[in-house]
């Protein structure tokens, strides 16, 4: 039997906030245990919650860019269950009047091309804290830090095919979020969290399967790893004659372990938060078309653009949009002269790969790259010596022609001189010229080779080849 794998994510977002949803308390990572919490954040008898306007504005943002429409008028509840991490047995969140639903997001997925994923619901809601098993022998430590943290949860409708679409969802979603700064999606620090909800059924089958989920997932590679391993354990439960019953796992050391089974809304016994009144946006001064007019140029946008205005290939394009620093130093590249294709081909190479080494800052300006990509492509340095004086120019400050010079970089296509350096390359190599003249044409790479050598790389090699030839012949 041919099965159908069906795939929701429920993901959690710490929105870049300086305080927590609804307290004054720090948001900052790393801070010492239990030194960011408050009364309100820990639940204490007499404190009433108060509400970050910026936390607000974030999560519509976030809205805006996944192609939802906006509730001017939501509510909060509260979500009823008992953990040592949650101080006041209950957190606050958003039930059945969530901030947005019915949103959109176009993915590109490794199976099934260009497809759009229905996104069910985004809504606000605070974080609970964080327990530790390993801190102290026997025994659970508890960091109330991030208790109180402001989170959006998106879940996605199941319509996901395949964990290796769920990845691409993922990054896609992670992507358009950083672009519109409502998160830094760190999840080594926990800003981005996924749950991921995963059943099978035979293909052609329009009734879901029992879906289970599998939580405690710390990266894509580990989302897609688990989903995989999901599957594959549900078709042979139900090919065997099996049973899948409704359970939450955790993906830990490379496996699945069950944790208890999966608990329904019902479980939670939502009613509405009492201690805060129903969020108006307009209340608030959250004016939803002027949010709308401060977004970015979203990733999907800027690729075609960038396909289409400079004529890039599609996998250039999406390097080059994949973030708004590397975007943004592209185009300005661009704007100080240099030619499209090759300024992708420098952003895309040396350039970020010296920014990877360097946290991610780009240490050659715009116009210093450009006027080195120029001296390229007007035969005055050569790709290998263009390197060099590029390392040059991330060290410290110059003229691109400078440096060349300083270095003795500059090509050499005087006819004399490209002769001395043949000659002494030929000398050295009677043999290989026996053989070339013989009919071993493909000897001229070797030749090139000990004359780029003989004239420390500064030969102009289209000059230096036309003259080897003749050289040779």
């Amino acid at each position: 039997m041919t099965w159908e794998t069906v795939i929701g994510l429920e993901v959690h977002v710490q929105l870049k906030t300086r305080s927590k949803i609804f307290c004054s308390c720090s948001t900052a990572f790393g801070d010492p245990p239990n030194s960011n919490v408050c009364p309100v954040c820990l639940g204490l008898p007499g404190v009433l919650p108060v509400l970050n306007v910026e936390a607000v504005r974030l999560a519509v943002r976030a809205a805006l860019a996944l192609n939802f429409p906006i509730r001017d008028r939501s509510a909060f509840a509260r979500k009823n269950y008992f953990y040592p991490d949650l101080p006041k047995g209950y957190q606050i969140s958003q039930f059945d009047q969530p901030l947005a639903e019915r949103g959109q997001l176009t993915i590109q997925s490794p199976d099934r091309g260009p497809v759009s994923i229905g996104i069910t619901r985004l809504h606000l809601e605070e974080d609970a804290g964080k327990s530790f098993h390993d801190r102290v022998p026997g025994m659970t430590a508890v960091d109330f830090n991030r208790s109180g943290i402001p989170l959006i949860e998106i879940v996605s409708e199941p319509e996901l095919r395949s964990p290796a679409e769920a990845r691409a969802y993922l990054l896609t979603l992670k992507q358009i979020l950083e672009y519109v700064e409502v998160s830094d999606c760190n999840m080594e620090e926990g800003s981005l969290r996924v749950d991921a909800n995963l059943s099978v059924r035979p293909a052609g089958e329009a009734k879901l399967g029992t879906k289970q989920e599998v939580k405690n997932l710390n990266s894509f590679a580990a989302v897609e790893k688990a989903l995989t391993l999901l599957r594959d354990q549900q078709i042979a439960q139900l090919s065997n004659g099996g049973k899948v019953e409704l359970t939450t796992f955790s993906a830990a050391m490379g496996g699945l372990k069950a944790m208890r089974s999966k608990e329904e809304s019902h479980d939670y016994r939502y009613f509405p938060e009492p201690d805060l009144a129903p969020l108006s946006l307009a209340a608030f001064g959250i004016n939803v078309e002027a949010e709308r007019g401060t977004l970015p140029e979203l990733p999907a946008a800027k690729q075609r653009r960038f396909a289409r205005d400079y004529g890039l290939p599609a996998y250039d394009a999406s390097v080059l949009s994949a973030t708004p620093p590397v975007a943004e130093f592209f185009e300005s590249v661009v704007r100080a002269g240099a030619d499209a294709k090759a300024g992708a081909n420098w952003v895309m190479g040396p350039a970020l790969a010296d920014a990877n080494e360097h946290g991610g800052r780009f240490r050659v300006a715009p116009g210093r790259l450009a006027d080195l990509i120029g001296l390229v492509q007007k035969g005055t340095l050569s790709q290998q010596a263009a390197k060099r004086v590029f390392a040059e120019l991330a060290e410290r400050d110059g003229a691109a022609s400078d440096v060349a010079e300083r270095l003795g970089l500059i090509q050499v296509g005087d006819a004399g001189q490209l002769a001395t350096w043949i000659e002494a390359a030929l000398a050295a190599h009677p043999e290989e010229v026996r053989r070339y003249q013989q009919g071993e044409g493909k000897l001229i790479a070797f030749f090139m080779g000990v004359v780029m050598k003989e004239s420390g790389g500064r030969a102009d090699p289209k000059r230096a080849q036309a003259a080897l030839r003749e050289k040779l012949s």
